[in-house]
């Protein structure tokens, strides 16, 4: 509460509606009673309701609102779910400016407000009302009068079945209803049963929303994180984490639960890491989510990694080639055997890129398997392994197995040592072709950590096909992108642009619309460093040459750097200088 914000009594005397003695007798009864001092000067008779609410919306500087049924638009009822707007004798009025404008009749109810932020996916604008007034309006929207005492008494008996609910979520979940909820939930389709259910347990409406919301909005992954007196919830969409919403921390307990039931995890278990996988199915659309539960000071954070079918589909000459790099691409996967390798960070797209070269050459006359961990997207037509460490089913045991299986493409999740590095060097000598990945910061990178891992270099040199490097950048919202007439020369300087290179080019910069939700970025695309072994190259990697040395000659033979194919991005407007350089190498220059 404000130091300057007058007492309710001080507000009523200054409105000349009750005396200094009137408000000691109420003060009295309310602390009899047990009843705020509204309460107390309308069951006193000493102020009608409305003065009592005028005052009340002056002492807390909201808006008062005389109601009247013919004053609320004819759809504004429907912003609302019926269960909520009982629950909390609520009532809402419409839609002003993006903001849903609800009457309540508690100033101070804030988890009110939180939780219909949340269940709404939108801001509110409350506005005071007496509460007797909201209930008649509710009575006559629900057909509840005095008349039809059975419906009024079902309505009391669910109001109270509800709260006594929401009162114990966290304490413990009714198991038995989760139990009956089947893995795979449509979230558009549900059917009578499971509605029902929906109503009954607030919490799997909640979690039902929360998922269907990141799934609608573009996020790749949704964060469900424990803090000292809230639950933050963040999606990542194109790279980078919103927070969504703070949801109250009473529900902590029966969030983290129902996430575990659906992904299989034991809800026992809350001391140790734990993966699990759950299928929905949003807006007509099956899709995958890898859970991951980590324990953390204030409760187990949790993970969902949204896998969508169609983000593996989008086809290579989408990805963001230059034509030139396309082309080249194109040619390096159609080679016979030798080993092609996808290098960068956690999240820059390497899964990505593999399965669309994977796509391409899935044709009935040829045999692909893949050894992934773990398995994310099923495509048909290629033999698919997962690895299991626990027994004994890894990496190179698989990559054993699969050379008796006469394949004639080989996809390798990740080189992660020196056995499995030889194997697969072994498998592209031996007329196989071989993709895989590898974590390192640019593609000349790759030779070196390869023979610093204990590979013959020779064999480096003479398997090794292609390497390439890659990031994922911000793509430039299309709708809402502005000409960016004065660019910031440091950021300029830094990607490489010069005055040279903007003659003839228009530069552009975000701004923010509803269509990118307000980030002025939709989408993202590749950057790339494509790096082709000639006999310059393989000579050095034979030597041992420093990674600096391969660089410079992989430059020297037409490789473009992540920095000089983010810059092209730049100049064609499709993205911004300070995207490109927050993902790229820049030499000499601490971000």
């Amino acid at each position: 509460m404000a130091k300057n914000q007058k007492k309710l009594g001080e507000i009523l005397v200054d409105l000349g509606v009750c005396q200094p003695k009137e408000i000691e007798k109420a003060l009295a009864y309310a602390k009899k009673q047990n009843v705020r001092l509204g309460e107390a000067m309308i069951d006193l008779k000493i102020c009608s309701e409305s003065n009592v609410y005028k005052a009340l919306a002056a002492q807390y500087n909201m808006e008062y609102v005389d109601l009247d049924k013919g004053a609320i638009p004819p759809n504004a009822v429907n912003l609302i779910p019926d269960d909520l707007m009982r629950k909390y004798v609520i009532i809402p009025l419409g839609l002003e400016g993006g903001k849903v404008r609800v009457a309540i009749h508690d100033p101070l109810d804030f988890e009110m407000q939180e939780i219909l932020r949340f269940r709404l996916g939108k801001d509110i604008r409350p506005v005071l009302a007496p509460k007797n007034r909201i209930k008649q309006i509710l009575d006559e929207l629900f057909n509840t009068s005095a008349a039809n005492t059975i419906d009024k008494t079902m309505d009391r008996t669910i109001d109270r079945l509800k709260d006594s609910l929401d009162k114990t979520l966290d304490k413990s979940l009714d198991k038995s209803l989760d139990r009956s909820i089947d893995k795979s939930i449509d979230i558009e389709g549900l059917g009578d049963d499971a509605q029902a259910d929906a109503t009954q347990a607030p919490i799997i409406k909640l979690v039902q929303s929360l998922i269907a919301e990141a799934v609608r909005n573009r996020a790749s992954d949704i964060h469900i994180e424990p803090m000292k007196d809230r639950v933050q919830l963040r999606y990542r969409i194109d790279g980078e984490c919103v927070v969504r919403d703070k949801i109250p921390v009473r529900m902590k307990g029966p969030l983290i639960s129902r996430l575990k039931i659906m992904a299989g995890i034991d809800i026992a278990e809350k001391r140790l890491p734990q993966d699990g996988r759950i299928k929905l199915k949003v807006d007509n659309q099956l899709i995958d989510f890898r859970v991951s539960s980590l324990p953390a000071v204030h409760g187990e954070s949790m993970v969902l990694r949204i896998l969508r079918p169609d983000s593996v589909r989008i086809g290579l000459e989408k990805m963001g080639f230059e034509e030139e790099d396309y082309k080249t691409f194109q040619k390096i996967i159609r080679r016979p055997n030798g080993i092609f390798l996808v290098t960068g960070p956690t999240g820059s797209g390497k899964t990505t890129t593999l399965y669309g070269a994977l796509n391409v050459l899935n044709r009935p006359d040829r045999k692909i398997i893949t050894a992934e961990d773990p398995v994310e997207y099923n495509f048909p037509g290629i033999n698919q392994c997962q690895i299991r460490e626990q027994i004994g089913f890894t990496f190179k045991s698989v990559l054993r197995a699969m050379l008796r299986q006469a394949p004639n493409i080989i996809l390798v999740g990740e080189i992660r040592d020196l056995e499995v590095a030889e194997i697969a060097i072994q498998a592209a000598l031996t007329g196989h072709l071989v993709f895989s990945t590898l974590h390192t910061n640019d593609a000349p990178g790759a030779i070196t950590r390869l023979i610093d891992m204990g590979v013959k270099p020779f064999l480096v040199a003479s398997a090794i096909q292609a390497v390439m490097a890659q990031r994922l950048i911000r793509v430039l919202c299309p709708k809402c992108k502005q000409v960016d007439r004065n660019p910031d020369p440091t950021w300029l300087r830094r990607a490489g642009i010069t005055e040279q290179d903007l003659k003839d080019k228009v530069l552009y910069k975000p701004r923010g619309c509803d269509h990118c939700t307000g980030t002025g970025f939709r989408g993202r695309m590749g950057v790339f460093e494509l790096m082709q072994m000639n006999h310059e190259i393989r000579t050095l990697a034979f030597e041992r040459a420093p990674t600096n040395k391969i660089r410079q000659a992989a430059i020297a033979s037409g490789m473009k750097t992540l920095l000089m194919d983010g810059k092209i991005k730049v100049l064609n407007g499709l993205t911004t200088a300070e995207e490109v350089v927050k993902v790229a190498q820049v030499e000499g220059i601490v971000l």
